[in-house]
């Protein structure tokens, strides 16, 4: 299996850098498009569990918007050869504005035949503990 095939880790990382611009941006649109368009879809978020599409998308439309904040390390890794079907995780470290609290962030991006898109994604705010 091929992994970080250079020009595949160029494409997921722009697909990934677009997500950021448009959750700072509130580009609902934009991010609808970066998101597979189907029930399989999910999203676990610092408040929501969302399952499918229609749930993400519902929440985005609710949600005025994301906090601010600034990436810290990102790690992208990917998966297999080019063309339809390769797989990447895209994990980074976040931090709100007027926060010291990290942030976490996990996303699962497959590349379909119109581009890269998350599949599964989980935000959370370390700092809770059992």
């Amino acid at each position: 299996m091929t992994i970080d095939d250079p020009v595949l880790l160029a494409e997921v990382t722009a697909a990934f850098e677009a997500y950021e611009r448009a959750l700072m941006a509130d580009d609902v649109p934009a991010m609808d498009a970066l998101f597979h368009d189907a029930p399989t879809t999910n999203r676990y978020g610092v408040g929501e569990v969302l399952y499918g599409i229609e749930e993400i998308r519902e929440f985005r439309k609710g949600r005025g918007g994301s906090p601010q904040r600034k990436l810290g390390r990102v790690a992208i890794t990917v998966y297999g050869a080019r063309g339809e079907g390769a797989f990447a995780t895209a994990d980074a470290e976040f931090f709100r504005a007027a926060s010291d609290r990290r942030g976490r962030q996990t996303q699962s991006w497959v590349k379909f035949a119109d581009g890269w898109k998350v599949v599964s994604a989980h935000v959370s705010l370390e700092g809770s503990t059992h």
